[in-house]
């Protein structure tokens, strides 16, 4: 019977793919296209096609500013305490710990000193991945430190922000590193010493209300979220339809809260040339010293015709007298 016959195809059990390794492709944010990682990672986390801005890690921020071979971390050892104790569904320590391991930095600013283009500079460089680049007591001290070296050294001071604002696991503690940075780039100011702020996505609020927005130039990567409150909790305070593009670099730009856009590979020129205009170009002189021997001839030269002046009956200073 046709109900019991064999059937007509056979089975064939398909071979697993393979899975992509995760971290391998990512998806742009503005075009949609899946961008190969280790292709956007040589592009300085840029998207080639959309332009669109990645997040930069603090080392890679500061490998793409500086010379190479040049910089030189300060404050490395200095760690966040919990001076509040803080509990939550996880401990303000177990945070610390865990981030520690997550961005391999002490905390969520990377501080030190290095040369741009043959020019020494105080640098402060700042990682979300650190609790969202949150500023707490560490962070505003190793800012604060960065700007009193720049003072102490006669350096320029760039300061290259991302973050999400004030860091409530220290309360008070942590808003008071707004009144201490700032009290500290007045004194950069007095001194004339140039200060260029750096604003990447995100910057906001304690942060954008503290040093980010005191730079003598503001220069902001494109498309970068810049504001204090977020977009959401002004909507519902205002009860008002906010404009497009609100709280982005290109919307303060067209109002005059930034200088400058600047594409990420373009910032180490730029920064490089402002600071020429502040601080003049570094000429290297041509010129040889000379030596101990030649200038001691010289003097000996110089004596020699003095004494002969004197034998002949001149002496070129008392005739000037005289003449006067």
């Amino acid at each position: 019977m046709a109900i019991f016959s064999k059937p007509q195809y056979s089975t064939v059990k398909a071979r697993s793919r393979d899975s992509i390794p995760k971290g391998m492709w990512t998806k742009c944010p503005d075009s949609g296209e899946m961008v190969y990682v280790k292709d956007l990672k040589k592009n300085l986390m840029v998207v080639p096609t959309s332009g669109y801005h990645f997040p930069l890690h603090a080392p890679e921020r500061v490998e793409s500013l500086l010379d190479k071979d040049t910089f030189v971390e300060c404050d490395a050892g200095v760690f966040s305490k919990d001076p509040l104790n803080f509990t939550g569904a996880a401990s303000y320590k177990d945070k610390l710990e865990a981030n520690i391991k997550k961005a391999g930095m002490a905390d969520a600013v990377l501080c030190g000193v290095g040369k741009m283009k043959g020019r020494e500079v105080s640098l402060a460089v700042m990682d979300f991945r650190f609790l969202g680049g949150s500023m707490g007591s560490v962070v505003g001290e190793k800012i604060t430190r960065a700007i009193e070296r720049g003072l102490e050294r006669g350096l320029p001071v760039i300061i290259v922000s991302a973050s999400g604002g004030a860091r409530m696991y220290e309360g008070i503690l942590s808003l008071m590193q707004m009144a201490k940075t700032s009290a500290a780039l007045s004194k950069l100011a007095k001194a004339k010493l140039p200060y260029v702020s750096v604003l990447t996505n995100p910057t906001m609020a304690g942060v954008m209300a503290s040093f980010a927005s005191l730079g003598d130039v503001i220069i902001s990567e494109p498309g970068a979220l810049v504001g204090f409150a977020g977009r959401r909790v002004i909507k519902d305070t205002t009860q008002a339809d906010l404009p497009e593009g609100f709280q982005t670099a290109e919307f303060l730009l067209d109002r005059g809260l930034l200088d400058q856009i600047v594409p990420r590979h373009e910032l180490r020129e730029r920064i490089s040339n402002l600071l020429n205009l502040f601080c003049g170009t570094q000429k290297k002189s041509s010129a040889k010293p000379k030596s101990a021997a030649k200038k001691r001839s010289a003097a000996q030269t110089k004596s020699t015709a003095k004494v002969s002046a004197s034998k002949n009956g001149k002496n070129p200073s008392r005739s000037r007298r005289t003449d006067s």
